[in-house]
């Protein structure tokens, strides 16, 4: 039964993908990728919630507090709900530069502002390189969802089925299917966790779930936990809204008065965290030995509700994975047809992006079956070095003066020295190197800028 209801919810995503397409005929590039800024404020929240609250919710979050117990799982928690007030502020100033440069991509903005190929080509290419694991965190979650159907397949049956969904999303209408499938994902996945959550509530009590959990971890932090929890919590809500993804979504919309209007509610979805933690204490009370932490939540759901409620919790997860697989992709594929090809004419750009997208998918796929990891793990991966964009992107929206050979210097420290660190698992006293990576990349930019002859004074946003 819970095969069947996964399968119908995942043909009505698709016929809702189907209908996204009509009254738009032959979409141009940036209708297919960026619905040519007509999408209004409630399109435009679903979109953005359909990529914050992804499968790395339902699944790398009660997984990181599975193996590492509670308090790994806040700063997970403090960074998005530090990032809303940041994108209020900054997500209408994305905007305007975006349509300022008639900007499609990331680094469509810093090609606009600086003018420099070189900087264009170190953004297109590291972002490129750093959203590798955020596919493969997708991959990941989407085969714990689909083994909590009980499918007895490979994994790599289940991530190509996985990516062959995806592909099918972004090649029927692109971001405005995307758009579409987002609304019904956010109520599966509410639903999914809610229900799941509420199940071990009315299974075995709230209380005798957190006593039990208590005896695994300890809830003290020392001074080492809270200094990664606190270093993490400001790095990671500062890259928030660097990711080219989330900065394309911003695109989308019909003014910046629609972003402000999505920001004011997003924190609404944080409400649904406590039956995500009810999950994960009860797969630790129950002294359940999984295969991976990754498991945690679906170990909750397959044991407590029943077949047809479990197919919901299926589809909602996989489609959290799905649509955030579908917008990395509709991120990359641009970025390569348009700043690392400058050349390749509209016309064509949609097919090359298509033929990106698998590309990256296949490389996704074979970093997934290769090295699998901790979801946490590959979150604080990719923002390792996304997070290095955000001295540069306050430039642009602040229309300040600096030297792209400052910015570019800048950006390569930070991401060279987070790589470098994390190999060779540095410890910088709990404190999150990313941090520390990024107040490197602001010293070498200003101290560049200088030598350069800058000056870091206000231009005009004309």
């Amino acid at each position: 039964m819970s095969t069947v209801v996964f399968l119908g919810l995942i043909i009505f995503s698709i016929y809702l993908a189907v209908r996204s397409k009509k009254g738009h005929g032959a979409q141009s590039v940036h209708d297919f990728f960026v619905a040519s800024r007509q999408f209004g404020a409630y399109l435009v929240f679903f979109l953005a919630a359909g990529e914050i609250y992804s499968i790395g919710t339902m699944v790398g979050f009660p997984g990181g507090i599975y193996a590492k117990g509670p308090t790994y799982g806040i700063w997970f928690l403090g960074y998005i709900l530090l990032a809303y007030p940041i994108g209020y502020f900054i997500g209408p100033k994305i905007w305007e530069a975006g349509k300022r440069f008639n900007a499609i991509t990331l680094p469509d903005l810093f090609k606009g502002h600086y003018r420099s190929r070189a900087l264009e080509i170190v953004v297109a290419a590291s972002a490129i390189l750093f959203l590798l694991p955020w596919g493969q965190l997708q991959f990941t979650g989407l085969v714990a969802a689909l083994k909590g159907l009980g499918w007895d397949f490979q994994p790599l049956y289940l991530i190509l089925i996985a990516a062959a969904l995806a592909f099918t999303y972004i090649a029927i209408s692109g971001v405005r299917a995307s758009a579409y499938i987002a609304v019904l994902k956010d109520v599966l996945m509410v639903l999914a966790i809610v229900i799941t959550g509420v199940a071990v509530a009315w299974e075995t009590g709230v209380t005798h779930v957190f006593h039990t959990a208590s005896q695994h971890f300890s809830n003290h932090m020392d001074s080492r936990q809270l200094s990664f929890s606190m270093s993490t919590m400001l790095f990671q809500s500062l890259g928030f809204y660097m990711m080219p993804f989330g900065v394309q979504n911003f695109f989308t919309a019909r003014s910046a008065n629609t972003i402000r209007r999505t920001q004011v509610a997003m924190p609404l979805y944080m409400l649904m965290y406590p039956f995500l933690v009810l999950a994960s204490y009860y797969a630790l009370s129950q002294n359940l030995h999984l295969g991976s932490p990754n498991e945690a939540f679906f170990a909750a759901a397959i044991r407590l509700l029943p077949g047809w409620l479990l197919g919901l919790v299926a589809a909602g997860a996989s489609l959290s994975g799905l649509l955030v697989l579908a917008g990395i992709c509709l991120a990359i594929g641009p970025i390569v047809t348009r700043n690392l090809l400058p050349h390749m004419p509209e016309s064509k750009q949609k097919t090359g992006a298509k033929v990106v997208i698998v590309i990256y998918l296949l490389v996704s796929i074979v970093m997934t079956l290769l090295t699998p990891k901790l979801m946490l793990t590959l979150i604080n991966t990719a923002y390792y070095g996304i997070t290095q964009f955000f001295p540069g992107m306050m430039v642009i929206l602040f229309g300040l003066r600096v030297k792209p050979v400052a910015i570019a210097l800048g950006i390569l420290t930070g991401q060279i020295m987070a790589v470098a660190l994390y190999l060779h698992h540095i410890d910088l006293g709990g404190l999150n190197l990313g941090l520390v990576c990024l107040v490197a990349n602001i010293a070498v930019a200003s101290v560049a800028n200088l030598l350069a002859g800058g000056q870091a004074r206000v231009q005009s946003a004309s």
